[in-house]
């Protein structure tokens, strides 16, 4: 470090670049570090750790765009945290039930359609083979046997009926939203599964929603993101969750919606 700046090079088998020169840094799914295979699972652990805290705590410094900044990302990673702010900002948020315990479970389901869903990665990889968590509406079957809920935490959430789902992408000051209709039983559950059948058109959200979408970046401290909406029969705009990382793609291919050039446009802005 140099008059309070970082200086020097970053190199990688691809490219070398100069510190002093990122204006801006588009952060999504990096890949872990690697180190040599003769080190032992102490040792390996060890340089993961200095690389996190050395090259990690370099990069975070810079004077430089962030999309998104490694630590807000972390931050809002955690879904109950996301539920929380989203409501102080303004958004309708269902009924959630966060536990490890069955007795709640029971009286939850009681109340009402419930469904449980994943808290952290949506896969698993189980014998070489990659294993979806989709959400899943409970029945008698579950409710009587909740085996395993003991182990760790679930969450739980009451069903929210819905005309159709929406994605809404936050790029910078650009908000595109698109409405996702689904055409199968199990995508009227979770869409994910009906990427096949489903069919996608853009819509403009209510104002309160979109104020309130505002609000919930910059409480979180994000310039990118994907929430997911539900919109039921009345037209209430129930807040699901926001991916900090989410996919934008095949929205784009399916609706021409100009997703890749704000986010040009915004990485382009550099360091406000």
């Amino acid at each position: 470090m140099r008059g309070g700046r970082w200086t020097g090079c970053l190199r990688t088998e691809h490219h070398v670049v100069d510190l002093e020169e990122i204006q801006a840094v588009w952060y999504r799914s990096p890949k872990a570090y690697r180190f040599p295979a003769a080190l032992n699972t102490a040792e390996r652990e060890h340089a993961n750790i200095e690389a996190k805290y050395g090259i990690g705590g370099v990069l975070m410094s810079l004077d430089a765009l962030w999309v998104n900044h490694p630590a807000r990302l972390a931050d809002s990673g955690y879904k109950p945290y996301q539920l929380a702010v989203a409501t102080r900002c303004g958004l309708h948020v269902a009924d959630t039930l966060i536990t490890n315990d069955p007795e709640p479970v029971l009286r939850f389901a009681g109340d009402g359609k419930t469904v449980t869903k994943m808290l952290g990665a949506v896969s698993i990889v189980e014998g070489g083979v990659r294993r979806f968590a989709h959400t899943h509406v409970l029945d008698t079957a579950d409710l009587s046997d909740l085996a395993g809920v003991e182990v760790t935490a679930h969450q739980f959430q009451r069903w929210i009926p819905k005309a159709y789902e929406a994605r809404v992408f936050v790029i910078g000051e650009h908000v595109t939203t698109a409405a996702i209709h689904s055409h199968t039983e199990s995508a009227h559950v979770d869409w994910r599964t009906g990427y096949g059948s489903n069919t996608y058109e853009l819509l403009t959200p209510p104002a309160e929603v979109i104020d309130g979408v505002r609000r919930l970046m910059t409480e979180l401290g994000l310039v990118y993101g994907a929430l997911d909406f539900v919109i039921g029969p009345d037209g209430t705009w129930t807040f699901l969750e926001i991916n900090a990382g989410g996919q934008y793609g095949w929205i784009e291919h399916e609706t021409g919606a100009p997703l890749t050039d704000h986010l040009a446009e915004l990485l382009m802005k550099g360091p406000r």
